[in-house]
């Protein structure tokens, strides 16, 4: 579906580059082929216009020249070079050639700016949320993060993993709200958790530090995330050579555990609790709840824009049905194979970030091929 998306889109701009010679030429055909009262000029002065923004400053000058010379040559052709209407006509030409280079410079100079601007993005999001390594304490990691705006690099939307003397660390979240004070909880987030995956003992203690955090933040800000501002979030802690993980969930979706032989299984906590940020509205202790994770096995965990995402009928996205019975060679692949499904399954429009996180324990002679079943059709 998305190479699909991309030849669609790699099919409109090589005819939109090709649109200013069909437009000169065009005009050229129709002004030959009608009577000397009907003009093509409509043509030729957009040549330069459609240009201006596909193409360097010199070929918009280069396609402006030619719709002139093309407009003159045709008076002259037709013995009407020294009419009033010809002058006119050459006149807007060289008119609209002008306003097409004054685009074109403008253009590019915001090109140049948007382009420092995706820089800029791109180093953010590595600074505040680096991609893992692919191997950590000896499991196999592979995260993903899809904005849902297009050139969108991060929002509110986060994972982190970390390899501690307690085992391995982990935790994806989802920031209430949007915009840079999102990414700026994102970032609170992520500092508190890879201190206090160092220094806590246990994941309750992670999860009240990461608590204590946003309770920091909140008292700070003026907006109404100072009061309503909070964040869903999975924390899992995996220990050495031990076929479990551990698991504390504030008001996230249940993350998932697919097996070796093509079963999966909902990790639900053992009772509901509120999100990171909302602990002065009720005070209990977390409590980490056990799961077996076996070799072979690997652990699925997402955001809501996963869960949430909807098709044309407006159904949910459901991640257990869709990837139940299925076999995936590692979590790179498990991960594209989610992604591309929800892209399917929304119609490209997903209206939510995604954030992914899969952690698998390997085994010996696990499968290299994935097996495919019939994946459901949008709605």
């Amino acid at each position: 579906m998305a190479q699909f998306q991309q030849s669609r889109v790699y099919g409109a701009r090589r005819f939109l580059r090709a649109l200013p010679t069909l437009m000169i030429i065009g005009g050229l055909v129709f002004d030959l082929a009608t009577p000397a009262q009907f003009t093509a000029v409509p043509l030729f002065a957009a040549a330069p216009l459609v240009a201006a923004p596909f193409f360097s400053w010199l070929t918009t000058l280069v396609t402006g020249i030619t719709a002139t010379l093309a407009v003159l040559g045709l008076h002259f052709y037709n013995q009407t070079a020294d009419e009033v209407t010809a002058y006119t006509e050459v006149f807007t030409l060289i008119t609209v050639s002008g306003l097409a280079l004054l685009i074109n410079t403008v253009v590019r100079r915001s090109g140049e700016r948007l382009a420092s601007a995706r820089v800029i993005a791109e180093t953010a999001q590595r600074a505040v949320l680096p991609t893992p390594a692919d191997r950590i304490g000896g499991l196999h990691v592979a995260a993903r993060y899809e904005a849902a705006l297009a050139d969108a690099f991060i929002g509110g939307d986060l994972f982190a993993v970390q390899e501690t003397a307690f085992g391995v660390r982990l935790v994806v979240g989802d920031v209430r709200g949007k915009g840079l004070e999102a990414v700026e909880t994102v970032a609170v987030v992520i500092g508190a958790f890879r201190e206090a995956a160092e220094q806590e003992s246990s994941l309750e203690g992670v999860a009240q530090r990461l608590e204590r955090a946003l309770a920091r933040e909140g008292t700070r800000r003026d907006s109404l995330d100072a009061v309503e501002g909070f964040t869903t979030a999975v924390l899992g802690e995996i220990p050495r050579g031990a076929g479990i993980v551990r698991l504390v969930n504030r008001g996230h979706p249940e993350p998932i555990i697919l097996y070796a032989n093509g079963d999966l299984e909902f990790l639900e906590p053992s009772r509901a609790a509120l999100p990171l940020g909302m602990g002065d509205l009720e005070a209990w202790p977390d409590q980490a709840v056990e799961y077996p994770l076996p070799t072979g096995a690997t652990l699925l965990l997402y955001t809501d824009g996963v869960s949430e995402a909807r098709n044309a009928a407006g159904e949910f996205y459901d991640p257990g049905a869709r990837l139940s019975g299925r076999l995936f060679p590692g979590p790179d692949e498990l991960l594209d194979a989610l992604v591309d499904d929800v892209r399917r399954y929304t119609g490209g429009g997903s209206k939510d970030d995604m954030a992914l996180l899969a952690v698998a324990r390997p085994a010996e002679g696990q499968p290299e091929r994935r097996r495919t079943v019939p994946v459901v059709p949008p709605a």
